[in-house]
């Protein structure tokens, strides 16, 4: 039985309740549904159907819903069934949950029928989207105009990553304040620089390439971090690309194992920024002497990688201005 739109249901209250999706991907308008049944539930099952061929992998959607989510029992299942054949996903829930549900929560007109065929009463959530006007494909195909309708875990994988890149003193940490100031949004300071003026604090000039390692991964870590503060644009300055680079410099060798970490990395963009400008020393740097051949090193790599880029020079709000602009070239829908 149907009890209507949310705002106007009973406030009965039931034992095993079951919610079913896709959550391709999973959005606030999917938590209002879930956060509801869990308000009317002893016991919420959220069943997540996911394919190996999914845009979104599956497992990350399931981990995804658990955060949001975390007092609900999260189920992923393999979906091999025709979606539209509501008595096998009807007789198959009974299966997954070891017995009939007393509920069932949807926003969809399939859940009537597929609650009545497991004997379970059927309570309609927000059908129209009027109280989240949001659906998994408008998040899908434009994330950016959906950006207030999804959470944390959604902005950290849909944020643009613009990287800085550059060799010593040529501007890459003032590019990117500038452009997170220009943007209002989230940047990531560059972790190599925090690690090295500790060692030089403890006296400690050798270094190991597992020191590296530790510095890509916490990079890396931090820049996963902010990705889920950002405005849809997320400002790196540096990341483990570039870590690659700086192991070569400093050990004169390769390092699979970093190298390997890398490639996992993400980025939408990467910035080069010109080795036109004065050098300045700040008291950490010590590459004077090779800021030219650096920068070399960093065109060749990015010339060599799929991920768009271009080098900027000249003075500090052009760079900022001619950024900007590229970016708006790349993601005609993102809005600035």
């Amino acid at each position: 039985m149907a009890e209507g739109a949310t705002g106007s249901v009973s406030a009965e209250r039931f034992g095993l309740g079951v919610v079913v999706g896709k959550f391709l991907p999973p959005h606030r308008g999917h938590r209002f549904l879930i956060e509801t049944a869990l308000s009317r539930c002893e016991r919420l099952v959220v069943i997540v159907c996911g394919k190996p061929v999914d845009p979104i992998p599956p497992e990350l959607r399931a981990g995804w819903l658990r955060e949001m989510v975390p007092t609900a029992e999260i189920m992923l299942i393999d979906d091999r069934y025709d979606e539209n054949d509501t008595r096998v996903w009807a007789e198959n829930t009974l299966l997954w949950l070891g017995r009939a549900p007393d509920v069932v929560f949807t926003s969809e007109e399939y859940g009537e029928r597929y609650a009545g065929m497991m004997g379970a009463r059927h309570v309609m959530v927000d059908h129209a989207r009027l109280t989240v006007p949001c659906s998994g494909t408008a998040v899908r195909s434009d994330p950016f105009a959906m950006w207030d309708f999804i959470d944390p875990p959604l902005k950290e994988w849909f944020a643009k990553r613009v990287v800085i890149l550059g060799a010593e003193s040529t501007g890459t940490t003032t590019l990117a304040t500038d452009l997170a100031e220009a943007l209002d949004t989230a940047w990531v300071a560059e972790y190599g620089r925090e690690y090295s003026a500790l060692k030089q604090a403890r006296g400690d000039s050798t270094w190991h390439s597992a020191e590296f390692l530790e510095i890509a991964r916490e990079q890396t870590r931090r820049e996963n971090a902010a990705a889920r503060e950002a405005n849809r644009i997320l400002i790196c300055d540096t990341n483990a690309f570039a870590t690659v680079l700086w192991h070569r410099r400093y050990m004169n060798t390769h390092l699979p194992e970093l190298e390997e970490f890398a490639a996992g990395g993400r980025a939408d963009l990467y910035i080069l920024t010109g080795d036109e400008i004065p050098f300045v020393q700040d008291g950490l740097r010590d590459g004077e002497h090779l800021r030219h051949e650096m920068h070399r090193w960093f065109a060749d790599a990015l010339a060599a990688q799929p991920v768009p880029w271009f080098l900027v020079r000249g003075e500090r709000q052009s760079r900022v201005a001619e950024v900007i602009a590229k970016m708006k070239g790349l993601w005609p829908r993102w809005r600035h």
